[in-house]
């Protein structure tokens, strides 16, 4: 590694501020540089405007305390060049010598630079391409409370380095409002500097009353505001959350701006030139800012005595049900609003105002989510696989990702080639993660060649067309392509910033993409970066379609795509019902072939038709979950129509089978023996459905409908169910029938309270002892019968009955059945079903 003198020995950093401009970190300079030497790693929380941004690496680098050279890492592109230019200006030089940067698109570099701002994935970009980090003897990590996907990866990955391979980079974690314990405790116990900061009062005034259900956010913004240029002086600061919110603003307040106040929007897709002029301080007369969240840290507006909070933030979600991300507009939470407010106090007493009540501000969340717990994790994982970690427990993350959502992420990046079947990282995905854009967009660029380029732009950015414009991407890259004035001729009218804001992405990625092009339709290139949300037309029904990932989208009947048959939707709203189409192409069947004729494949599907009651036998030529092709398959297997069946069998219950009163007592007979610990399988209706497949498989073979279900008496595959050792307990202790002296069987009813049988009382005469069942002898209950089968007492003890009731039944007996035998001792007597021979 390179040695580089400590700028301090050659010249000292000329610091013209008054001693009253004298920012606050600088009290706590001495603490946190102290730290650094003696630890290499500490986080230092000051707040916004404590001047941590511009003067903490001045001061390390004139302290000498950086070896090699200071990298920082910004949230977004504005900051990190803002915060460059100001460093540099602060020494007296143009950026790119001691100070420089370096942003998507624009580098500001050179050989004497000793501190490169960047922003945060290029740190991702240069630890992929040198894991060293050579040359680098120091990283910042300034604004670490936003939590971005990439500072939390970046912090996850240079933390590694230095436990492996370098123990001489110092580590420098900045936050605003982050508690800064938890990012000790990942840095094993780093030490925490804290900058008291200095602000000005703010006052705080709230709304009287909740905006009405249907307010619009942007109209009610923009009565806020001219509220506060009519009650307050100096130049106001207005926070929405995004620029479709900014542009109605802007719309509705220019009208009604006093004659000297000026008007700039900031956003992060701004040109360069115009987020200038927002920072910039006004000429003259006041200065109207509408920012996003762009504005809450990092920079420094000059000027701004004034903050209008419409207490709205834009976040990206992903759902991983559904595989798709979006943005949502959500409330901002205490800190954000807290450091929104903070805005107002940096240069004199401000005034903050809020459109919420003061009774709301209790319901806002704490802090903001991170990004690792919401957003899109593709890129996340795609970095992991290069870096060669199994998964993210291999690295220290403040925030673990969802594991869900993660699988999702590496599911999709094996669809697109870029893993192998074992997860690790293949050519193609080492390919994918050296182009900065979406896996998705990559592998579309790399596969389709630079004629793609416009496209990855497009879908890279916001729609450049208005909500109320038809879903075809066609009409979106005819915009692009056309330099004729289609914005102003077309009754969908694009956004001429946005338009060229794409054109010049485009020309970059096609720089950037050396594969040869393939000369592919754009609907075709759009399923290349989306192979799981190719769109098939539902039967029957109009503009709604599956997805070939397995979810069903729609959009607007009126829609000119609303006939198509397959097309590819590359914009959805994330619904996880049905999600609504925004932007979307037409491809033909044959184009889908052409790209994924290796992975369209038939598939024969014999299965049980709930709707139909009925096993249907199908051949279908499938591309994930679109069935192409549907046939017939009268030549299915027996077995699987028999699998099939059972699944019927399932589905309707044990019911659905002719469950005889045979095959009841079977069950009965086996659930006795089973109750009293003899060895013979669980028969009951549940474990019966439970191990269907070992019992009733075997006798469904031909039957495919409910009713020939309904014909299947199931007394002999329960017998068949018991081996020939259980048959043969099961007869010789539960036996089916009670046969009498006579010879004859009666069944025994095994349903009740107790086994039972119902016999002639006449047919048991000599019986002295009571007939029982079971491993544990359990007596029959036996319903004794008269000659006219009416029952005339019921006993578990036949020698008891004989000996005390059988008088008194004698007696009754006698006189309504004469020609029957009732001898005074039953036990003697001969059994008979016969009358005695009349004249006897």
């Amino acid at each position: 590694m390179p040695a580089h003198p400590p700028l301090a020995k050659h010249r000292a950093i000329p610091d013209n501020r008054p001693m009253a401009q004298t920012l606050p970190i600088e009290d706590a300079l001495p603490d946190l540089l102290a730290a650094l030497r003696a630890t290499g790693r500490a986080v230092l929380q000051a707040p916004p405007g404590a001047g941590k941004t511009t003067r903490v690496p001045l001061a390390l680098l004139e302290a000498g305390a950086i070896k090699g050279r200071l990298l920082m890492l910004e949230p977004r592109r504005l900051a990190a060049r803002a915060a460059a230019e100001r460093m540099a200006e602060t020494l007296g030089e143009p950026v790119g010598q001691t100070v420089g940067y370096r942003i998507r698109g624009e580098a500001r570099m050179s050989k004497s630079t000793r501190i490169e701002v960047v922003t945060e994935g290029i740190l991702t970009r240069m630890i992929q391409s040198d894991p060293g980090l050579s040359g680098i003897g120091t990283v910042v990590f300034d604004e670490f409370h936003e939590r971005s996907l990439n500072a939390d990866l970046g912090l996850a990955l240079t933390w590694e380095i230095r436990g492996a391979l370098r123990d001489d980079l110092m580590l420098l974690v900045m936050s605003a409002t982050l508690d800064a314990a938890p990012v000790a405790a990942m840095l094993d116990a780093a030490p925490v500097v804290t900058s008291e900061g200095r602000a000005w009062p703010v006052e705080t005034r709230w709304r009287p009353t909740p905006l009405p259900p249907r307010a619009r956010l942007p109209e009610a913004t923009a009565d806020l505001v001219a509220q506060a240029l009519a009650e307050t002086e100096g130049g106001v600061l207005v926070f929405l959350p995004g620029e479709a919110e900014i542009r109605r603003t802007e719309a509705l307040l220019r009208p009604r701006l006093p004659p000297d106040a000026t008007l700039h929007p900031l956003f992060g897709a701004l040109d360069f030139k115009a987020q200038r002029a927002a920072i910039a301080p006004a000429a003259s007369g006041r200065k109207v800012v509408l920012a996003t969240a762009i504005a809450e840290t990092s920079l420094t507006i000059q000027d701004i005595r004034v903050v209008v909070d419409a207490g709205r933030a834009r976040r990206a979600r992903f759902d991983p049900n559904s595989g798709m991300s979006r943005l949502v507009t959500e409330r901002v939470s205490r800190a954000e609003a807290e450091q929104r407010r903070g805005r107002a106090g940096r240069v004199a007493p401000g005034v903050c105002y809020r459109l919420w009540t003061k009774g709301e501000e209790g319901g806002l969340p704490p802090f903001p989510p991170a990004e690792i717990e919401s957003a899109d994790l593709t890129g996340l994982a795609l970095e992991l696989a290069l870096w060669g970690a199994r998964g993210p427990g291999d690295l220290a993350f403040l925030t673990p990702p969802n594991p869900g959502a993660f699988a999702e992420a590496r599911a999709l990046l094996a669809d697109l080639g870029a893993l192998d079947p074992g997860g690790a990282i293949t050519d193609h995905g080492r390919a994918l993660a050296a182009l900065p854009v979406h896996p998705r967009l990559a592998h579309m660029l790399l596969r389709a060649g630079p004629s793609a380029a416009p496209l990855a732009a497009l879908l890279e950015d916001r729609d450049p067309l208005p909500r109320a414009a038809p879903v075809d991407l066609a009409l979106r890259l005819r915009a692009l392509a056309d330099s004729k004035g289609y914005a102003d001729r077309h009754p969908w009218p694009a956004d001429r910033g946005a338009i060229e804001r794409i054109r010049a992405e485009a020309r970059r990625l096609s720089r950037l993409t050396r594969a040869q092009d393939a000369g592919l339709e754009p609907a075709e290139m759009a399923a290349l970066a989306y192979p799981d949300r190719v769109g098939l037309r539902r039967k029957g029904e109009a503009a709604r379609w599956v997805l070939s990932g397995g979810k069903g989208a729609a959009m607007a009947q009126d829609d000119p795509l609303a006939g198509a048959r397959l097309i590819v939707a590359t914009d959805l709203d994330g619904d996880t019902r049905e999600a609504k189409i925004r932007q979307a192409a037409m491809i033909s069947e044959a184009g889908l072939r052409a790209l994924y004729g290796d992975r369209i494949q038939w598939r024969e599907i014999c299965e049980w038709s709930r709707r139909e009651r009925r096993v249907v036998a199908r051949r279908q030529e499938v591309f994930g979950a679109l069935v192409l092709d549907d046939r017939l398959w009268p030549e299915a297997p027996a077995e699987a129509v028999a699998r099939a069946a059972l699944d019927g069998v399932r589905d309707l219950g044990l019911e659905a089978l002719d469950f005889s009163a045979a095959a009841r007592r079977f069950q009965a007979r086996a659930e006795l023996l089973r109750g009293q610990g003899a060895d013979v399988p669980d028969l009951s209706d549940a474990a019966l459905i439970a191990r269907a497949e070992t019992w009733l498989l075997p006798h469904l073979t031909g039957r495919k409908t409910a009713a020939d279900l309904a014909t299947l008496d199931l007394l002999e595959p329960l017998r068949q169910s018991l081996s020939w050792d259980q048959m043969q307990l099961l007869d010789r202790l539960a036996p089916a029938h009670f046969t009498t002296p006579l010879g004859r069987k009666v069944p025994i009813d095994y349903g009740g309270e107790a086994p039972g049988i119902e016999v002639k009382l006449q047919e048991l005469f000599g019986v002295t002892r009571h007939p029982t069942v079971g491993p544990g002898r359990l007596p029959l209950r036996i319903t004794l019968l008269s000659p006219g089968h009416k029952p005339v007492q019921v006993t578990m003890d036949l020698p008891g009955f004989w000996a005390s009731s059988y008088a008194d039944v004698r007696k009754d007996m006698r006189g309504r059945y004469p020609r029957h035998p009732w001898p005074e001792d039953p036990t003697e007597a001969q059994p008979t079903t016969r009358a005695k021979p009349r004249g006897t």
